[in-house]
Formats: C-alpha cells, sequence, structure tokens
C-alpha cells in the first residue's frame, strides 16, 4: 500500500498546491509512482498548476456519482506521475467517506498519494485529512503562517496524526542573515514539527508554479528534490539557503538586493 499524505497548513496563500505539485513531481523522478489529488473538490487549482486543463475527461466527482472509474478519471502526466482532478462542483456526492476509499483505492496502484488540502479547517479539510494518514504543514516565513501552522498541526495531532512534517515555502535567506525574517529552525521550534525541507523564494517559481528540473542551477528545484529524498527516507539534507548570502560576495548580493 501506498503512502497516503496530505499537503495543508490551515491558511489560505501560503503555496500548498505548488509545493503539492513540485513534490509530487520530485518524488516521480525517483521512479516512485506518484498521484496528486485535488482535495479542493470544485475550487480546484491543482489541474492549472499542472497544465492539465485540457486532458481532463473526468475527474473525482465523476468517480462519486458512479460516472467514471478511477482508471478512467486519471490524467497521465509525465513517467511516474498522475492526477486526479477534482474539477466538478459536487461536494454533495464526495462525501468524506467516498473521498477516503477513492484515496485508499489509489495507494494499492501507486506509491505514493499526495492529496492538496483547501485553505482553512471547515468541512473541506476535515474531508481531505480524513482520507490522509500523514501530514505536512506547508507555512511560509511570516508570524500568521506559522500561527496557523501550529494550530492545524495540533488538530491533526488530535485526529490521530502521528507522522507529521514541515516545510518551509519561499524563504529569503537575505533577509533572514539581515534579521528581516524568521529562521527556518526557529519556525520549526515554533510550529512544533521535524522540518522536511526549504523552498527558497524563486520569481520564477512564483510565475511558471512548476520548477525546471532540467536546470541544474535552480534552487527550488534542488529543494524539491531533496524535500523528496528526505520523504522517501533516502537522505535528510536540507537545502541550505543561507549559503548564497555568506561571505563578502554574499554580503554585496545581500545589499543588491
Amino acid at each position: 500500500m501506498g503512502r497516503r499524505i496530505i499537503f495543508t497548513g490551515g491558511k489560505g496563500g501560503v503555496g500548498k498546491t505548488t509545493v503539492t505539485a513540485n513534490v509530487g513531481r520530485a518524488l516521480a523522478r525517483t521512479g516512485k509512482r506518484t498521484v496528486l489529488i485535488d482535495g479542493d473538490v470544485g475550487l480546484n487549482n491543482l489541474d492549472v498548476v499542472l497544465n492539465a486543463e485540457d486532458k481532463i475527461l473526468y475527474d473525482v466527482g465523476d468517480v462519486a456519482r458512479g460516472r467514471a472509474t478511477i482508471k478512467q478519471s486519471l490524467v497521465d502526466l509525465d513517467e511516474n506521475l498522475s492526477l486526479l482532478p477534482s474539477v466538478t462542483a459536487c461536494s454533495a456526492f464526495v462525501t468524506r467517506e467516498i473521498f477516503s476509499e477513492i484515496c485508499k483505492q489509489l495507494s494499492k496502484d501507486f506509491d505514493y498519494v499526495l492529496i492538496d488540502s483547501p485553505a482553512g479547517v471547515e468541512e473541506s479539510f476535515l474531508r481531505a485529512v480524513g482520507a490522509a494518514e500523514e501530514s505536512v504543514i506547508v507555512a511560509t516565513p511570516h508570524l500568521a503562517s506559522v500561527r496557523d501552522g501550529y494550530k492545524t498541526g495540533r488538530i491533526l495531532s488530535s485526529m490521530g496524526f502521528s507522522t507529521q512534517g514541515l516545510i518551509i515555502n519561499r524563504i529569503r535567506g537575505d533577509f533572514v542573515l539581515d534579521s528581516a525574517m524568521l529562521d527556518a529552525g526557529d519556525i520549526s521550534g515554533a510550529v512544533k514539527l521535524p522540518l522536511y525541507g526549504v523552498v527558497p523564494e524563486d520569481d520564477y517559481l512564483n510565475v511558471k508554479n512548476l520548477c525546471d528540473f532540467s536546470d541544474k542551477k535552480s534552487a527550488s528545484a534542488y529543494s524539491f528534490t531533496l524535500i523528496a529524498d528526505y520523504i522517501n527516507g533516502t537522505d535528510k539534507k536540507l537545502y541550505d539557503y543561507l549559503s548564497p548570502y555568506r561571505g563578502l560576495s554574499g554580503l554585496f548580493r545581500r545589499r543588491i538586493k
């Protein structure tokens, strides 16, 4: 059985969908069969981020109503990577029980089932997390996001989630060294979760949503590769977001920025 992991964080706008998509792509590159499913039924964004809008024939709503099978609804994106979209606004049909059963069925054929959680902690959130066994909190280095990440982690703990981790998105090493932004270690301590990885601020990623794994100089692509290794258990290395800003050249770079 594959691992079912929910990517959440409570607060909207922290990059959960972008992180889910790129972690999934990175896991698929390691040879792991990975499927992404949008837990925000009807208010979907995962298919948009993955540029898969024109490839969708059926979605999770069609599966829930018996109009299509799970296999018919899957969109093949790349080698080892698939998407189960949630386009139709049919929350009444996609109950917690049905959504959970769909994810369990997917875990029989995939090594990883990654669920992109909706923002907040309302009914749609409960439906999404009810289908997972592990959770990853996505937070940015801002007090509101850190606080919401901590609260979401406590809620998940009360629901029985024993395997939880933290990914910090959009961190800037120059701001951290200038004491203008929270440090990753401090954030991990505040949220009280182990750090799975950090993703540096990347203008290309902010515009394109998908990092370029073919670009050997891409810091965001490297950071997602390390996160995939961490989740796989093959390596525990974290991206060093401070290294580009250390030393004299780093100081000059900080002042230029």
